[in-house]
């Protein structure tokens, strides 16, 4: 019996996009299908249009379909007519087609990076231990590698051998950071593993203890001096980081990354730190997309090591942002990809893809609805709420109250609707995904709450349901839009 021969698939693509489609669709062998893979002459996939395809694609009578990028343009039944060739959009995201196809996507793998996560108590002299290493805990749990014990000038820290002695004693990484030489002294001697910083004219410290430390110029933006200490240090042969300092904007940040740059150009196999504070802390903008961009850099330098801080407020998940952020731009890396479709840890204020369903099909959903309970979702058009009386769709939840006519002395309910319509409200003002009786998705910029916090979540809604049923005044006809709808018949 002759077998039905298989269906030979055109994949079109685009030059950073190419080497990745190809991964990708070798991973999912073996298929149901034969391909090809071709790129037109576009550098982005997604600015391919189906005009450019009519004009550039030949060669094509032994295919059965073509594949386009799911962001390409233009009229495709046009286009097939043109060629003689079925065209269809393929996925927006290249890590979907396996689901395009009925695979099972690849898991997205984070666990891995290269930056270690150096994260700084930057008043360590001024608390007491039992408050450092409470802090220490926290910063461990946000994704930092080394605990970084902050000096402060003229400030005198007695305690300072007693703190690293603790931290090691509790199992962290410690580093001292100061330019006093001094406590550089007694936190190497202390057994800190590491020191921030040593110059050109502090390196006796080293010969002194087994710290590693982090090398800086003797001067600011001085790379001659940065460079002697590298030098002289590697002719030792024990480890250390070198740190060309990080500037804020408009003080000189444009070049401080350039010296990053040509630090790395002229050491390519030496550990490089940024200390990434002077952005985030002085720049009044959300910290996650500073560190996106950051580690992106990060990333394509090749650094190995951060300095990171949480003084200002605005700052209170920047070590939490840093550990996601590492991982996200370390793999995408690594699948020679861009930074897309990985995580949506750093996307705190927005979302990819915030609408699940249209206005059609919610109403398709309201339609289905056989019980008094309310249902909420949220699209680009407003807020929906409806069950099985009625439906109804505004932007402000102050205009969806009226219509709801919740019976008088219903706290509970009251409660619960206002709750879910204000988190429908944030939802819709900020392009995010709205889920009925979930918290919104807020990133690496809050503290992910346990499945037990959720299940609490959960029972605490139950809970205020059963209320309203054992209330003397329940009626279920008299909290739902249905009873709206009778008063204005009679």
């Amino acid at each position: 019996m002759n077998k039905t021969p298989k269906e030979n698939i055109l994949f079109l693509t685009g030059k950073l996009a190419q080497k990745r489609l190809e991964r990708i669709l070798k991973e999912m062998a073996p298929t149901e299908f034969t391909y090809e893979i071709r790129n037109i002459g576009v550098s982005v996939a997604a600015l391919m249009t189906a005009q450019m395809i009519a004009r550039r694609i030949t060669n094509i009578e032994h295919i059965d379909r073509v594949i386009v990028p799911g962001l390409c343009r233009g009229d495709l039944s046009k286009l097939s007519d043109e060629i003689g060739v079925p065209c269809v959009r393929g996925t927006i995201d290249m890590k979907d087609i396996p689901t395009f196809f009925g695979r099972d996507c690849k898991p997205v793998d984070l666990s891995k990076h290269e930056v270690k996560i150096f994260a700084e108590i930057v008043d360590a002299p001024m608390v007491d231990i039992d408050v450092i290493l409470k802090r220490a805990e926290k910063y461990r749990q946000d994704g930092a590698d080394v605990i970084d014990i902050g000096c402060l000038p003229d400030t005198p820290f007695p305690h300072l051998e007693d703190v690293v002695k603790e931290l090691h004693q509790a199992g962290f990484k410690v580093s001292v950071d100061s330019l006093n030489e001094d406590e550089l002294l007694r936190g190497g001697k202390a057994g800190a593993d590491f020191l921030l910083s040593l110059k050109e004219s502090t390196l006796w410290i080293a010969d002194e203890v087994s710290s590693t430390p982090i090398l800086i110029p003797d001067k600011h933006t001085d790379m001659k001096s940065l460079f002697n200490s590298i030098e002289k240090f590697s002719a030792k042969g024990r480890p250390f980081f070198a740190d060309p300092i990080l500037d804020p904007v408009h003080f000189g940040f444009t070049k401080s990354i350039i010296r990053y740059h040509e630090l790395r150009e002229a050491y390519p196999d030496i550990k490089i730190m940024m200390g990434i504070g002077n952005l985030t802390e002085l720049t009044e903008a959300d910290t996650t997309g500073i560190n996106a961009i950051l580690f992106g850099l990060i990333s394509e330098m090749h650094l190995n090591a951060v300095l990171a801080t949480q003084v200002s407020a605005h700052c209170r998940s920047a070590i939490r942002e840093a550990d996601i952020a590492r991982r996200i731009f370390y793999s995408a890396r690594q699948d020679n990809s861009l930074p897309k479709g990985l995580s949506g840890s750093l996307l705190g204020m927005h979302e990819r893809r915030p609408f699940q369903y249209n206005t059609s099909e919610i109403q398709e959903f309201y339609e289905d609805v056989r019980d008094p309970s309310y249902r909420i979702q949220v699209n680009e058009n407003g807020i929906h709420v409806y069950n099985r009386d009625g439906i109804c769709m505004r932007e402000n939840p102050f205009d969806i109250f009226p219509e709801l006519e919740l019976i008088q002395d219903d706290a509970p309910h009251a409660f619960y609707m206002g709750v879910e319509l204000a988190r429908a409200q944030i939802a819709l003002q900020l392009g995010k995904k709205y889920m009925q009786d979930e918290e919104l998705d807020w990133g690496a910029s809050s503290s992910k709450r346990t499945d037990e916090q959720k299940k609490d979540d959960l029972q605490a809604t139950h809970n205020m349901r059963e209320m309203r049923k054992q209330s003397n005044d329940y009626k279920s006809e008299g909290s739902t839009l249905k009873a709206r709808k009778k008063n204005k018949k009679k």
